[in-house]
């Protein structure tokens, strides 16, 4: 399987990307990951653990995963897929699609369940409504948390956007799903933060994108450092406030 190709995005990561091309096609954390360090800002210790889990992460591109993992992840992909189809026919879903319609952007990403083309961004916001219009997406149900809905069509945008191959791909899902259920399992019940849904789907869309991005190790730190304030700052809205036990 080979993901298409629509842009002529550098498959290198890093040095290899320009801030301009990346913020163009809403990139916007794989840039900020690449060069948001405030030059005057001075350098702290990173802990073992940190060091284990950002170079865990940036591996993740080139490491094999069991046959038994490959095959739980084509299962979760499928079911996400299914999931947006059904939810293109529902209201929520008519909207998303009113919005890509009506939003244009580059040609690059796939619309589900259309026969639109969009840039990553809007791809990923839309597909991510279609997968949960009707709540048939996966679900764990011992936490209330949603990965798929945020963790396939985020891969699946950039994916497209950086030309990436299907085993790579597979790899990006798999990482998303691993990094969105363990920040929920060490977040919750240690901070004030209780929305399961806004933990998991932000740090598995994060660590999905870093992967098809090939990130490395540093740029992996930074990219987690941008999905905990993005997590966290959500915990302070008004919907967030139920989840919140001060």
């Amino acid at each position: 399987m080979k993901v298409r190709r629509q842009s002529h995005l550098s498959r290198q990561s890093g040095a290899g990307l320009t801030r301009r091309g990346l913020m163009q096609r809403g990139l916007g954390f794989a840039a900020a990951a690449a060069f948001a360090r405030d030059a005057g800002a001075s350098v702290e210790a990173i802990s073992p653990v940190m060091n284990r889990l950002s170079a865990y992460m940036s591996e993740a591109s080139s490491r094999a995963i069991p046959d038994a993992v490959v095959q739980e992840t084509k299962y979760h992909i499928l079911d996400t897929l299914a999931a947006m189809i059904s939810g293109s026919q529902l209201p929520p879903g008519r909207q998303a699609l009113r919005f890509a319609h009506a939003y244009g952007g580059e040609k690059i990403a796939t619309i589900v369940a259309s026969d639109m083309l969009g840039g990553p961004l809007e791809a990923a916001i839309v597909n991510g409504a279609l997968a949960h219009s009707d709540e048939t997406d996966d679900n764990y149900s011992a936490g209330g948390a949603h990965p798929g809905c945020a963790v396939v069509p985020a891969a699946l945008a950039l994916a497209e956007t950086f030309g990436i191959d299907g085993t790579h791909f597979l790899r990006a899902v798999t990482l998303g799903y691993d990094i969105g259920m363990r920040a929920m399992k060490a977040i919750l019940g240690r901070t004030v933060l209780r929305d399961t849904h806004n933990v998991v789907g932000t740090f598995g869309a994060s660590a999905a994108g870093g992967c098809v991005a090939n990130l490395n190790s540093e740029q992996m730190r930074w990219l987690l450092d941008y999905a905990a304030q993005q997590a966290g700052g959500d915990a302070g809205t008004p919907q967030s406030r139920r989840y919140v036990h001060w």
